[in-house]
């Protein structure tokens, strides 16, 4: 749990042992006024190189890999909970919908897009339906969005919304929305609506911890079947760079919430049989963000056997494959197994909510985010990233990459707030990518794209002077380019 806002104690009361922990290991967490005299960022300062591998280490073909996700959580809700079935069936422009960090608001159904500061409401649709700008106004005009909380509260998981900010989520966000749109036309638009604990069902049955074992649900059975088709191995530029990173003395990890089985998958179909000798730390069903902000009490390491979890650890003596964890207890294995005091680590991953936020804000570590938006490039054509000889091979419409611009949400970066009694519309950025700046070091649209330079490159990070474009590596987007021209509300 997370304090949200000032609370009043009585004098005796004990203190909440979150709280007492944290005031005692405020060394650990993030300093943001630190943060911004941030020197150029360099691979070759680090002594721990960390890794997420869904969509960071393992690149997914998107609109395969988004209409498998979708299938998989459709076909539960029709069939085990008798849902409409014409969520059985998108059309390739109701992928469209697909936009990263949205927010769904639980209770009355509506998605929203945020600007970068306190709540402000950009675009919003109940389900798939986008509100007139009249209706937006009047339904959060100046006060914006009444769930709107600093970063750490919002980090936490709650009953009341959700946000998507990675690619296994987006397809979710499309079949919620056309579950909104359908309970709206069947309850004349009564509200509060109550599909989630539907959706958080759908989740256990695909994606449960026996599920792979099990061949339970959609997804892994068709992973499993045919990986070729929804994965993409790494480039030889990747293995020659890990290996590389080895070479160099850095320890390398891999942190994943992903249980252990699916993991072994992924990685020997992407890097090879013998993955594991690249890694010396490996730590499955990490369970993040809570891997970086839970009391090592809360989570502590598992020892693992035939994939099975097995008896709690006190702390880690070695490096090696584990699950679960948290943060803190790694940290304390990384100095002693590099011989430092505060061993410099950087962690690379695609999931703001899990990944970067959290390992930044609680950990302190470096971070380095995956976008694959930057993966489109300054004429806006998407990179060509299927290999040829996929290309026609899988029959069926195809879905908007997800990484390409929605027309309905319009960019990721910045957008446009509708001018207030009489005055000019501005363009501001959008609350995603302010995070982006506030807690990467730099953002890259692959590992591919920096696997080729030396260690020792000096990335300009975001925060080495000031600006909201500096850490983009190639490029910065498009849209940003006329950074000038925009304004902070």
């Amino acid at each position: 749990m997370f304090l949200v806002g000032p609370q009043i104690s009585k004098p005796k009361e004990k203190r909440n042992p979150e709280e007492q922990w944290r005031k005692e290991n405020n060394h650990l967490f993030c300093s943001l006024a630190g943060r911004k005299l941030r020197k150029p960022f360099s691979l070759a300062a680090c002594d721990v190189v960390g890794f997420d591998l869904d969509h960071t280490l393992c690149r997914y073909n998107l609109p395969e890999s988004a209409r498998l996700i979708y299938n998989s959580f459709a076909q539960f809700l029709v069939k085990e909970k008798g849902y409409d079935k014409e969520l059985l069936t998108v059309t390739p422009e109701g992928w469209d919908f697909c936009c990263k960090g949205l927010a769904l608001d639980l209770e009355d159904g509506n998605f929203i897009k945020l600007a970068d500061n306190e709540g402000t409401v950009l675009r919003a649709t109940h389900g798939t339906k986008m509100l007139a700008p009249e209706v937006l106004a009047e339904e959060y005009g100046r006060k914006g969005w009444k769930r709107f909380m600093p970063d750490s509260g919002m980090a936490c998981r709650s009953g009341k919304y959700y946000f998507y900010d990675n690619y296994f989520d987006l397809p979710g966000a499309l079949l919620c929305a056309r579950v909104v749109d359908s309970l709206t036309k069947q309850n004349n638009g009564q509200k509060p609506f109550d599909f989630w604990k539907d959706i958080v069902a759908g989740i256990q049955h695909n994606y449960k911890m026996s599920a792979f074992k099990e061949n339970c649900g959609i997804y892994f059975p068709e992973i499993k079947r045919d990986p070729g088709r929804y994965l993409h191995t790494c480039p030889e530029s990747v293995k020659k760079w890990l290996r590389q990173l080895k070479n160099a003395g850095k320890i390398l990890m891999l942190i994943t919430s992903s249980h252990s089985d699916y993991c072994r998958l992924l990685c020997e179909y992407i890097l090879g049989n013998d993955f594991e000798y690249l890694f010396d730390i490996v730590i499955t069903n990490a369970l993040k963000p809570g891997f970086f902000s839970h009391l090592p009490s809360q989570r502590p390491f598992r020892t693992l056997e035939n994939d099975e979890e097995q008896e709690a650890l006190p702390s880690l003596d070695k490096p090696g494959w584990y699950s679960q964890g948290n943060a803190v207890h790694l940290y304390e294995l990384l100095k002693k197994t590099t011989g430092k005091p505060e061993p410099k680590v950087v962690y690379f991953g695609d999931s703001m909510h899990s990944d970067i936020f959290p390992a930044c804000h609680y950990s302190n570590w470096e971070t380095v985010l995956i976008l694959e938006e930057l993966r489109v490039d300054r004429d806006g054509k998407p990179e060509d990233s299927e290999p040829l000889e996929k290309k026609g091979k899988y029959e069926g419409p195809k879905a908007k990459p997800l990484n390409r611009l929605s027309k309905k949400w319009g960019s990721f970066f910045i957008d446009s707030v509708s001018g207030l009694e009489n005055t000019e519309d501005s363009l501001v950025y959008t609350w995603s990518c302010k995070r982006i700046s506030a807690y990467s070091a730099i953002a890259i649209p692959s590992i591919e794209a920096i696997a080729e330079l030396p260690l020792d490159y000096k990335f300009t990070s975001f925060s080495s002077n000031n600006s909201k474009t500096a850490g983009y590596y190639p490029n910065p987007p498009l849209v940003l380019s006329n950074d000038g021209k925009l304004t902070t509300k």
